[in-house]
């Protein structure tokens, strides 16, 4: 079932829907949260898809009411505004924290596997190499920090049933991104500066929509193992290398798009210079990882050609 009440159907039988359980997306709204409910009603997943205004996460007892009868939750909800939270700590971690701990206790109370993207922000910045799933937690930020209170309630409330998955630089057709950013800017400008001294790992909504279902269907298999993994593309690029990508596969001019450093453009929140993540854990799930961060670009754009210009 989706949040409008209509019922899904596509999948080979009823004994493969049972299979699957039954799903819950909060945070549908958003972002990720479109993308997850548009996959799952493809895929004929029993699922609801509930944003803000249908559940408010900070509400223990509506929470609980709401995970009632659900094997799988995915909370695609989130205080996104990064360079926000410098000023409003409190209110991000009443979100990324404290209404997270909501959903796990809930989930932990019924028995439900939880799947809870976060962020690479919650590393220190400092790091020259791929980073793993179990290096230290330093958050760079007051974003990175509402984000591991959520992390740590997950796994502390469902050490066997909790699934962190940390993400990084998405962007959907759904919301406000860079890449729709850059693709608008086209309409308007000669040439645009885009910082050239960030690596990063370019992810898409739809990509990650899609690891995140085959995790939540290897965990319901009893094949993944409760944890820390890292949902990113493969490869590395910097935002001037997104934007020329962007560019080129979008049949404009790529040298329309011209480095520039981060100092240029000031921003409240620091962000790292290098915060490009490891994939091991996904081995230890039977699963592949995520593709290249290329080639989920291109399927992207391809998928959305009447898209933001």
């Amino acid at each position: 079932m989706t949040a409008a009440g209509t019922t899904d159907s596509l999948t080979d039988s009823p004994a493969a829907a049972a299979a699957d359980g039954r799903w819950l997306v909060v945070g549908a709204r958003g972002m990720l949260g479109r993308d997850l409910d548009a996959l799952f009603a493809a895929e004929g997943l029993d699922h609801t898809a509930l944003g803000r205004a249908e559940l408010d996460l900070t509400d223990t007892d509506a929470v609980r009411h709401a995970v009632a009868g659900y094997d799988v939750v995915v909370n695609a909800a989130a205080w996104t505004d990064v360079d926000g939270a410098e000023t409003q700590e409190d209110a991000a971690g009443a979100i990324n924290g404290a209404a997270v701990r909501n959903l796990a206790a809930a989930c932990a109370g019924t028995g439900a596997r939880l799947l809870h993207p976060s962020t690479d922000y919650v590393f220190p910045g400092d790091a020259a190499e791929p980073i793993a799933e179990d290096a230290p937690t330093a958050p760079i930020n007051a974003y990175g920090r509402s984000k591991l209170l959520g992390e740590r309630a997950v796994l502390e409330l469902l050490p066997e049933r909790g699934y962190v998955v940390r993400t990084a630089w998405l962007y959907g057709k759904q919301g406000k991104n860079f890449v729709a950013t850059m693709l608008k800017l086209a309409e308007t400008r000669d040439h645009v500066e885009v910082v050239d001294d960030q690596q990063g790992q370019p992810t898409s909504t739809p990509a990650l929509a899609r690891q995140l279902l085959a995790l939540g269907r290897a965990a319901l298999a009893g094949r993944a193992p409760a944890g820390i993994y890292h949902g990113t593309c493969a490869g590395q690029t910097t935002w001037f290398g997104l934007a020329r990508a962007a560019y080129e596969l979008s049949g404009l001019d790529p040298e329309r798009v011209r480095p520039t450093t981060s100092d240029k453009f000031p921003r409240p929140a620091p962000r790292p210079a290098y915060s490009v993540l490891g994939h091991e854990r996904w081995a230890d799930a039977g699963l592949e990882p995520m593709p290249h961060w290329h080639d989920a670009l291109t399927d992207y754009l391809k998928a959305d050609t009447a898209g933001p210009r």
